[in-house]
């Protein structure tokens, strides 16, 4: 059984690392594209409410799957995560096509607000872009029976995945207001 995980790491590691340096980079560029194109003609806030609710229930799904971890409910555990990693790629793909679709909408609060929301916008940010290869690493140890190595990474994973759900409902709520 080892050769067969060792065997399967020679591919999954360097897939997830390719995707972890990837998928920033593919919104990064997104972010800057100089012209933007209303695929469904959907209205500015259409995304925006969406991703807010794929990130709420994100967030949920994580507390829910922790409990059923402490609780030794694995299977349980299991499903929940993976149905949070499916909102997460769900969330992904939609982000996508928004920064296709829309031009970015400048934030218009003044004040301590305003730097209370730049705060979470880039840590938001910072996070989601670490949160790509941690999230997974830690559903790979998982799914293939690495557990040791899956509860490792999971101990940094939890928290930051957490932190940039809820963090990103709460830039949604921050934003509302000028979409």
């Amino acid at each position: 059984m080892k050769t067969t995980l060792k065997e399967s790491d020679k591919l999954a590691v360097p897939v997830i690392i390719a995707l972890s340096i990837v998928v920033p980079v593919i919104v990064l560029v997104l972010m800057l594209l100089p012209e933007r194109y209303n695929i469904f003609g959907a209205d500015t806030i259409t995304f925006p409410l969406f991703h807010g609710v794929l990130n709420f229930l994100t967030a949920i799904l994580l507390i829910i799957g922790f409990f059923f971890m402490k609780a030794e409910k694995y299977l349980l555990h299991r499903n929940t995560m993976i149905a949070a990693f499916g909102l997460s790629v769900i969330f992904l793909l939609s982000y996508v096509l928004s920064k296709i679709s829309n031009e970015p909408v400048p934030y218009g609060g003044e004040g301590v607000v305003r730097y209370i929301y730049f705060f979470i916008l880039i840590t938001h940010i910072v996070l989601s872009a670490i949160i790509v290869p941690l999230v997974l690493f830690t559903m790979y140890r998982g799914l293939s029976g690495q557990y040791d190595k899956h509860s490792k990474v999971a101990r940094w994973t939890f928290p930051i995945w957490l932190y940039v759900a809820v963090t990103g409902v709460l830039v949604f709520l921050f934003m509302m207001p000028y979409y």
